[in-house]
């Protein structure tokens, strides 16, 4: 879903479909409902509803969809409350050379993706720019899944040894050393789909 503004950005773009476009967060939160996008491009300032909570009630009901959020803030309070409300990304509107077709292509694909004029960096701990592999997402859900190294190798046909270096990497990548601290973050931050 796109505001009637972003909606051109897209139109040149072959592998990218509009589903619908809202005019508020209730919208939003309707229309997410009904035509179950994979990403949606959330305007954090929208009436009725603002996109932060439009985002935990649509993340609410669709975990699997992913949000991209555009906003005009770029400090890092509002950064870190899109990351609270589980936005994959968060793009300047006012940015000169703005990448929406690619931007929502890296959210769709699970990465996360950060305007280089926002500070994610303290709200991330540290993550990778282009955030974690979509393999090491998927070894992070089955960690705070409660699967040891030995189950995700069985579940992934990967070597115990692989899934430990992914462990590692993605501890690194976020800067947590401790396995509890990693499902905590990975909650929090809507990395994982939670039962």
């Amino acid at each position: 879903m796109v505001r009637r503004g972003f909606r051109r950005l897209l139109e040149d773009e072959p592998d990218i479909t509009v589903l619908g476009e809202a005019g508020d967060g209730e919208e939003a939160v309707k229309l997410a409902r009904e035509l179950k996008p994979q990403v949606i491009v959330m305007d954090s300032a929208m009436p009725k509803l603002n996109g932060l909570d439009a985002t935990r009630q649509i993340l609410h009901q669709q975990p699997e969809t992913s949000v991209l959020m555009l906003s005009m803030h770029s400090e890092n309070t509002w950064v870190r409350q899109a990351i609270a409300a589980g936005a994959r990304g968060y793009i300047l509107k006012n940015a000169v050379n703005l990448e929406l077709g690619t931007a929502i292509r890296r959210v769709a694909s699970g990465q996360t993706i950060f305007d280089p004029h926002v500070e994610p960096h303290s709200a991330l701990k540290g993550e990778r720019n282009g955030g974690l592999t979509p393999r090491e997402l998927e070894i992070l859900q089955l960690i705070v899944d409660g699967k040891s190294n030995k189950e995700i190798a069985a579940q992934l046909d990967l070597s115990t040894n692989t899934v430990a270096v992914h462990r590692a990497n993605i501890m690194n990548a976020l800067g947590i050393h401790k396995t509890a601290e990693l499902v905590v973050y990975a909650i929090r931050s809507g990395l994982v789909n939670v039962p």
